[in-house]
């Protein structure tokens, strides 16, 4: 690249910059006239920078001029590294994003606190741009489908994505009838949080015809890798799926091999080959011959294990449980009987209080608690005092008219910087139950958070520790806070910990899910729900549970309507007040 154009890139770039910061507009159409004017000059540029005569071409002003003869001289930018030190890099990524310039990133930072792409997407899942000026519903779905070209060829996938195109490729696959057997494998099937590719795994009769036919698919954007057993390819939606095909008689061997994460499958092959066997995609092996085994759970008893879950199959103590018959009856979707943490009209949601509810009958559940948010979280259209009375009301009459299901009064109050809860008692009091969730102020050291969650669990009236670590999954890292402390402060205070099933979220994670159990704590599993499809979230949560060994018993939403009506009521009184 030549001098001339770096320069003009510096310029450009330093030009960008003072425009996300909201400098005056004379000097940002400075550095842009600036930029310009050395894209017409011939010559020897670098000379001419050096000899002072630059400073002769109009448009070129003295501190213009120090910017290029800095650069000139040691290839360094004073000013740009300072404008990058003091800007957030995420809103510079923003501006790859078909329809969303400096002006209109710098009123999200602003207003919104948004300054990631990933906070981005997850405020127009929630609607929360409609709050802005110049934001419309068009806009935010626009600025969504921008979003999710930028994805494409990113190396991670949030789980819902994933399994969408899973379940889609999987519908096609079988609708030729070229497959005996064929199911989703791989990360998808252990429920992990985020993952890289999608694994597929069948078997057929005709494996050529089969594998021509999935690398032909509609949603095939390019072939990487074609052949009989194994096929890769490219989705137009950036991710990668790789079909394996095998035998019938091979099929439980490889399903369970291309399940199992790299740690699980290696100590499975080691306790194999300390039994005398070989165990591999192909087959369970005794010398040359092969053991017959119709299902995983088979080959599990040949090694002498109970069937381990596939949410399970990490390598992290499932073997031991297995071999001592000592694994947990994990929860399934059928144990959930009803949800909380769901949001409407009245604050961020697409949909009316009625739809939610109706929704949630639909579905079968015995209870559903709406919980919109509070009054600070302004960018949400948080409630004010006199609204919560209005949803109250409102919430009665659907009640009368819908009397299958109960409508438990909530909200998501912010926890504020101190740990105040975002009303006084008084409205506190008023709901069945109350959420609270960190929705600012991320960037606390671990003791101020550690202490602010501290002491929103000092209130009486909080329920349920909203969205743990506050992370958003692929784009905001867990804000610091000592997780034991938290853990242990939730057990003195009788608070349930939320289980956040919006897959951009999935928090707490699995992984502390052991620490809670032993602390004899308990999860609601929530959707986070903004639209009536999010309240399917639940299942996603079901399985982030299982993968955190969660039984039904230490699940706070299994309880039956009858004696969820009295566990709210009991946290609400002062025989349990620490």
């Amino acid at each position: 690249m030549s001098i001339k154009q770096d320069l003009g890139d510096l310029l450009n770039d330093i030009a960008t910059y003072l425009e996300l910061k909201g400098e005056n507009p004379f000097k940002i159409r400075a550095y842009q006239n600036a930029s310009r004017t050395l894209s017409l000059l011939e010559g020897d540029i670098k000379e001419m920078v050096l000899s002072g005569e630059l400073k002769k071409q109009k448009g070129i002003g003295e501190a213009i001029f120090e910017t290029i003869h800095e650069f000139v001289a040691t290839e360094k930018s004073t000013l740009l590294g300072e404008l990058k030190n003091s800007t957030p890099p995420g809103l510079l990524e923003m501006l790859n994003v078909p329809g969303l310039g400096p002006k209109k990133i710098k009123t999200i930072y602003e207003k919104l606190g948004i300054s990631t792409l990933g906070e981005l997407e997850y405020a127009c899942h929630e609607n929360r741009l409609l709050s802005l000026d110049g934001f419309g519903p068009k806009s935010q779905d626009n600025i969504l489908k921008g979003i999710e070209q930028l994805k494409k060829g990113k190396d991670y996938f949030h789980f819902d994505k994933a399994l969408k195109e899973a379940e889609n490729v999987l519908s096609h696959l079988k609708e030729k009838g070229l497959f005996k057997e064929l199911e989703i494998a791989g990360s998808l099937r252990r429920k992990k949080e985020v993952v890289k590719d999608i694994d597929i795994v069948g078997s057929s009769d005709a494996p050529v015809d089969a594998m021509i036919f999935f690398v032909h698919l509609s949603e095939v954007d390019r072939v990487i890798g074609h052949g009989e057993t194994k096929s890769t390819v490219l989705l137009k939606s950036g991710i990668q799926v790789d079909l394996r095909i095998v035998e019938s008689g091979e099929f439980p061997f490889a399903f369970q091999h291309f399940t199992g994460s790299k740690e699980h499958n290696t100590v499975l092959r080691g306790i194999a080959k300390d039994l005398g066997f070989k165990l591999n995609e192909y087959g369970l092996f005794k010398g040359d011959h092969r053991v017959s085994c119709k299902s995983e759970k088979e080959i599990f008893g040949h090694l002498g294990f109970d069937y381990i879950p596939p949410e399970l199959r990490e390598d992290r103590g499932e073997f031991e449980a297995a071999k001592n018959k000592k694994l947990p009856r994990l929860i399934d979707s059928g144990d959930i009987k009803g949800i909380f943490h769901v949001h409407t009209t009245y604050s961020d949601g697409k949909n009316s209080l009625n739809e939610m509810i109706q929704e949630a009958k639909r579905l079968g559940y015995q209870y559903v608690g709406i919980s919109d948010h509070s009054q600070s979280a302004f960018y949400a259209h948080g409630l004010k005092e006199t609204q919560i009375k209005e949803q109250h009301d409102e919430i009665d009459k659907l009640q009368k008219k819908n009397p299958e299901i109960k409508i438990f009064k909530g909200i998501e109050a912010d926890i504020l910087e101190d740990g105040a809860l975002d009303y006084p008692e008084e409205i506190l009091a008023s709901f069945d139950f109350v959420i609270g969730s960190i929705h600012s102020r991320f960037k606390m050291n671990e003791e101020e958070m550690t202490r602010r969650l501290l002491h929103a669990m000092e209130n009486p009236y909080l329920t349920i520790l909203g969205h743990l670590t506050g992370r958003l999954l692929l784009s905001r890292p867990p804000y610091a806070f000592n997780l034991d402390a938290i853990l242990e402060g939730a057990r003195k205070h009788h608070i349930i910990i939320e289980l956040n099933a919006n897959p951009h979220r999935f928090d707490i994670d699995w992984r502390d899910c052991k620490k809670l159990k032993e602390k004899g704590l308990q999860v609601s599993i929530n959707p986070d729900a903004h639209a009536v499809d999010n309240i399917k979230f639940t299942e996603y949560g079901v399985g982030i549970a299982r993968k955190g060994w969660l039984t039904a018993r230490e699940v706070f939403n299994t309880l039956p309507v009858q004696e969820m009506e009295k566990a709210l009521k009991a946290k609400k009184s002062s025989d349990l007040r620490s």
